[in-house]
C-alpha cells in the first residue's frame, strides 16, 4: 500500500514540474518574441482576446489586431534588449515576467501574464509602458 501511494505521490509531483517546466518555456519564447519584435511567434500564445496595454492605454484585441497593433508598436520602437528583473508563478497555472524593454526610442516597462487555458498557456496580458 506504501509503494501504491509513493507511486501517485511521485507521478503527481512530476506532473506538476513537467507543466511549470513547460510554462517557463512558452514564457521564455514569448519574452524572447518581444526581444526581437516577432509578432508570428507571439500570435501562437494570443489568446481569442488579448489584453494590451501601451503606454497607461488598455485596450481588448482580436487576435488579427493584437498582431497589428505590436508591428506598429515595434516599427516605431525598434526594440534593443529585454531585461527581465522578476518572474514566477502567481498560481499553478499561470506565470508572469516582469522586466524593461529598450528601444531606440526609450525604455519601456515590460509585463507578461500567461495563464492557463485546456492545458495550454496562452498570453493573457501584455504592458508596455514608458
Amino acid at each position: 500500500m506504501k509503494n501504491l501511494y509513493k507511486k501517485a505521490f511521485l507521478t503527481i509531483a512530476s506532473s506538476f514540474l513537467l507543466v511549470a517546466a513547460h510554462a517557463q518555456s512558452v514564457l521564455e519564447d514569448v519574452v524572447n518574441a518581444v526581444r526581437n519584435s516577432n509578432t508570428a511567434t507571439l500570435e501562437k500564445y494570443y489568446d481569442n482576446i488579448v489584453p494590451i496595454t501601451i503606454n497607461n492605454t488598455q485596450s481588448a484585441y482580436s487576435r488579427t489586431q493584437a498582431s497589428l497593433v505590436l508591428k506598429d508598436f515595434f516599427s516605431k520602437n525598434v526594440p534593443k534588449d529585454v531585461t527581465i528583473l522578476n518572474s514566477g508563478s502567481a498560481t499553478t497555472n499561470s506565470q508572469f515576467a516582469i522586466g524593461t524593454l529598450t528601444t531606440n526610442t526609450g525604455t519601456f516597462n515590460l509585463y507578461i501574464l500567461l495563464k492557463s487555458k485546456d492545458n495550454i498557456f496562452l498570453l493573457q496580458e501584455l504592458r508596455l509602458n514608458k
